[in-house]
């Protein structure tokens, strides 16, 4: 049958591809002008199923309530008057509990595995590339209690199937010899060996690329003005683009917009509790005489990760909740270099940083919604936060199924 989705980003892209291959012709509409260049531009890079502890957890709130006030704190809540982030807040809350964390941490972890899986028998298939690197992901540790937290989260990530591994300081070291200078402040680790890093723009671009030659249509530059609804479904949807406006129609659609999939959603009584997180980055070209992480590192006490994409090193992470707001703050710009610099002072970059900022789609239990809604013939495939990248292709294979009126291979929470 027909399907078209919104958004072009790799979430969107990714369910393409497995619509596209379960025989549906299939639409993609984005307002950009290429696959991509939206949260999947400059993201932190890393196919973490790993980092599956949600943000909403029994220490979040304390730890959120000491960065108050500082600018360039890693979870930064702005206060200003928003009913949308004052209505997250309290359902973010209620998710702090340590049964609720737990069943989270268990349904995070299961499609981002699921996923992690999909994105390489994808890679099989087509060869695609994207600076990809298997070479784990190493979680590392400066603060005494901020590694005891996370040990005992790890075991919770290794009783859903993770591979977690808590290490000590000096394997840290030996697993990336690049953190041997900074191996005074590491107080230990993590290490999960089956987790990997790419870029995400690169792997969007070029799956769209094969999409298209598999005989998908991609419309963009073109915004959704209106969705049309009918006898409780779609019944056409109102696009508009350089030429002018015009009604199309499809069997099924799919919403992919990420953090604007509630603005999308609002008209049609559908109330959908996700909110941007602004996320930082830097990308930093390297001199060939720089001593650089090759392993994807995630700093937790600091909210960055570091991946390595080809000669280049991409330092991503933080959460600042200030609504649509992408205006690049210098501050936290600067911290992410720091902190950087901190970690590896014989970093040599070949030029200056290239600093970026993207919204995250975040719900409060940090589980993406992806299923059909009250509309019938309108799905969810959104929310998946900081995991758009992991989940990507898990998200696009299980939507996928479900659209064509098969159970989904993993079990997805109810909408």
């Amino acid at each position: 049958m027909k399907v078209m989705i919104f958004g072009a980003g790799v979430v969107g892209v990714s369910c393409a591809w497995y619509l596209n291959k379960a025989g549906h012709q299939v639409t993609v509409v984005d307002r950009q002008l290429a696959a991509g260049l939206e949260t999947s531009f400059a993201n932190g890079g890393q196919i973490s199923v790993s980092h599956a502890e949600p943000w909403s957890n029994p220490h979040a709130p304390l730890r959120a309530l000491s960065w108050m006030g500082r600018e360039d704190a890693p979870l930064l809540f702005r206060l200003r008057w928003d009913p949308a982030l004052f209505d997250w807040g309290l359902r973010f809350l209620r998710e702090c509990t340590p049964g609720r964390t737990r069943a989270n941490i268990r349904d995070i972890v299961a499609l981002a595995l699921y996923s992690r899986n999909q994105l390489q028998a994808l890679r099989d298939e087509t060869a695609i590339e994207y600076d990809h690197l298997e070479r784990g992901i190493l979680h590392i540790y400066t603060d005494h209690k901020e590694f005891a937290t996370a040990v005992e989260a790890a075991k919770v990530l290794r009783e859903f199937g993770c591979d977690r591994r808590t290490i000590d300081a000096d394997e840290c070291v030996a697993i990336e010899p690049a953190l041997k200078t900074a191996r005074p402040l590491l107080v230990g680790g993590d290490y999960t060996a089956a987790d990997e890093s790419g870029d995400a723009l690169c792997f969007t671009k070029n799956l769209a690329a094969l999409c298209c030659a598999r005989g998908v249509t991609f419309r963009y530059g073109t915004t959704i003005d209106k969705l049309e609804t009918a006898g409780g479904q779609i019944s056409g949807v109102l696009l508009k683009a350089s030429g002018g406006s015009e009604m199309l129609t499809s069997d099924a659609y799919v919403v992919a917009l990420g953090s604007y999939s509630p603005i999308l959603l609002r008209p049609l009584g559908i109330r959908l509790p996700v909110y941007p997180a602004k996320g930082y980055s830097a990308t930093v070209a390297l001199a060939e005489s720089s001593i650089a992480p090759t392993v994807a590192l995630t700093d937790d006490g600091h909210k960055l990760v570091f991946s390595r994409l080809g000669q280049r090193l991409r330092i991503a992470g933080t959460a600042e909740f200030n609504g649509y707001n992408t205006e690049l703050n210098n501050v936290r710009c600067q911290a992410l270099m720091q902190r950087t610099h901190q970690l590896f002072p014989e970093l040599r970059p070949a030029g200056e940083p290239e600093f970026w900022c993207g919204l995250r789609p975040s719900t409060p239990s940090n589980v993406p919604y992806i299923g059909r809604t009250k509309l019938t013939n309108l799905y969810l495939n959104t929310g998946q936060g900081t995991l758009g990248w992991t989940m990507a292709c898990g998200s696009g294979k299980a939507l996928a199924d479900i659209i064509s009126g098969r159970p989904p291979e993993i079990k997805l929470r109810s909408l």
